[in-house]
């Protein structure tokens, strides 16, 4: 009895039928003869082709080496491209007897009289080498799919990012006229103005709306707070508005709390009956009908929910792109984004390059969805030794690339969470959050305050559990939001002590906050 018969493992193995059946790889030899000769007889035809293919995409081991040439004459900028030049550069690195010699190119630039065609020729190179590397990948993930040693969820995984990689930057984009542009434009305006309203998707809270216009495609939102301060609330709050009112399609990402908990949340918001007399069900008859009637409400409203804990930016990547397929999203909330994970088998990475990795991984996926991506974030324990612990975008937690990546920082701050009763225009603080809009990439940056019920874990535009008049929203105008209008920002809006006599500094506040405790009414 042989090995493999003992073993049902190696005999599984054995098993496998090759995916190529006996058939040849995908691959068109006379189309990349085409592309070859084309750039041979065309002094352009080698810029033509460069944004679409490299050398590894060529079948052909001869025309691979003859790309490279054409490519390293390229790089060099002043040296033009055509036979002659090219059969020098193969000379000097030592290739001209691997593709055939000199004889071999003059053959092939005397095979076509024009590169009239080479861009699509080029394609259909690029598409074949796609087809090559599918067929590669497969084969991998059916021999892994056969070790059993694996876990399954690793093996999706790696199935899932081995896809992605196999055609990652292949497809590459082109530039688009500025003519184009300008239609694009013009059509969005008039449709802007014949419409009304924000030109992105509307959070529900005016005075947010009207600082950002709306949440735009393809930017990343990072709203950022210390524990405590509400920041799932918050995003709920928006989740709701977004869904049920405007009819947005919304998807969450929940790292931290179940999917029941966020939407026996959004009940309680929206009945506006504590959370823990719906967890407990300790409710009358009123207050049970208006759960059912929630439940009614936010049944139809399209909410998606995902609480897979420590999800990989992988996952999240190949989670949302079936999402946008099956359902067309509109927007992302990520909830949050520290406790993402990034695989790098064998790649040792500190946490700093960790977060950095994660936060532009979020960020071109919003370009490539071409919607907005709102990522919860951490700040880290310097604000709590601040004179009132006011956020700032230093306070951004292991890494200062989710500042670079992100095209609007806000952050959620209550004064009354460390026992601040009133603002310094004198108004109480109680039932109220601010929201400081620290750097936006296209717009002004500014502040304003939102009414925040602890019992619902609800924000609103409604401040009468205060008794609060708002006031005006508080608006900077955008200078690129370099660093020095950043300061003048967090100048400008740092609380002034209305009595001269009476001195609150950091150690004096950090002990009147271990006095009195931190606690608050259920925001999370």
């Amino acid at each position: 009895m042989s090995l493999t018969e003992n073993n049902p493992r190696q005999q599984k193995k054995a098993n496998v039928i090759p995916l190529a059946k006996g058939n040849l790889p995908p691959q068109a030899i006379e189309i990349e003869e085409a592309v070859i000769s084309g750039i041979l007889i065309d002094r352009t035809a080698f810029e033509r082709v460069n944004e679409i293919i490299e050398s590894e995409m060529f079948y052909k081991e001869q025309h691979k080496l003859i790309f490279e040439a054409a490519t390293t004459l390229y790089q060099s900028r002043d040296s033009v491209i055509d036979l002659k030049t090219i059969t020098e550069q193969l000379i000097a690195d030592n290739m001209i007897d691997r593709v055939g010699g000199g004889t071999f190119l003059i053959k092939m630039s005397q095979s076509i009289a024009s590169s009239a065609h080479i861009e699509y020729h080029a394609r259909i190179v690029q598409e074949k080498f796609i087809l090559r590397s599918l067929i590669e990948v497969s084969s991998k993930i059916i021999e892994k799919s056969y070790d059993e040693t694996h876990d399954v969820f690793e093996t999706i995984q790696f199935a899932e990012t081995q896809i992605y990689n196999a055609t990652k930057n292949k497809i590459k984009t082109q530039p688009v006229p500025a003519k184009q542009l300008i239609e694009r434009l013009t059509d969005q305006i008039e449709r802007i103005k014949k419409q009304g309203g924000s030109i992105g998707i509307e959070s529900g809270f005016h005075e947010f709306d009207s600082l950002t216009s709306g949440f735009q495609k393809s930017d990343l939102i990072v709203l950022a707070a210390r524990p405590g301060m509400g920041k799932t609330a918050l995003m709920l709050s928006m989740a709701r508005n977004m869904a049920i009112e405007k009819e947005y399609t919304v998807a969450i990402f929940s790292l931290e709390m179940s999917a029941m908990q966020l939407i026996t949340r959004m009940v309680s918001a929206q009945t506006k009956i504590p959370f823990t007399k719906i967890r407990d069900a300790a409710l009358d008859a009123d207050g049970f009908g208006q759960v059912l009637e929630t439940i009614d409400t936010l049944g139809k409203a399209p909410i998606y929910i995902d609480e897979t804990p420590q999800l990989s930016i992988y996952e999240l990547r190949s989670k949302a792109r079936r999402l946008k397929t099956a359902h067309n999203i509109d927007i992302i909330l990520v909830d949050y984004l520290q406790l993402m994970t990034v695989t790098n088998r064998g790649y040792n990475q500190n946490r700093e390059q960790t977060i950095s990795q994660i936060s532009s991984s979020i960020k071109a996926l919003a370009k490539e969805l071409d919607i907005p991506i709102i990522a919860l974030s951490q700040l880290n324990r310097a604000v709590e030794k601040r004179d009132k612990s006011r956020p700032q975008l230093s306070d951004l937690r292991e890494s200062g690339a989710i500042e670079q990546d992100a095209d609007i920082v806000a952050f959620l701050y209550r004064p009354e969470y460390y026992k601040f009763e009133t603002w310094e225009d004198g108004n109480s603080t109680a039932n109220q959050a601010e929201v400081i809009i620290s750097k936006h990439r296209n717009g002004a940056i500014g502040s304003f305050r939102l009414g925040f019920n602890g019992k619902i874990s609800n924000f609103s535009n409604d401040f009468s559990l205060a008794g609060y008049k708002p006031m005006p929203t508080q608006k900077i105008p955008s200078k690129m939001n370099d660093n020095k209008t950043n300061q003048g920002f967090q100048n400008s809006i740092s609380f002034q002590n209305d009595n001269p006599n009476e001195k609150n500094t950091s150690s004096q506040w950090n002990q009147k906050k271990s006095e009195n405790g931190n606690e608050s009414e259920e925001p999370f």
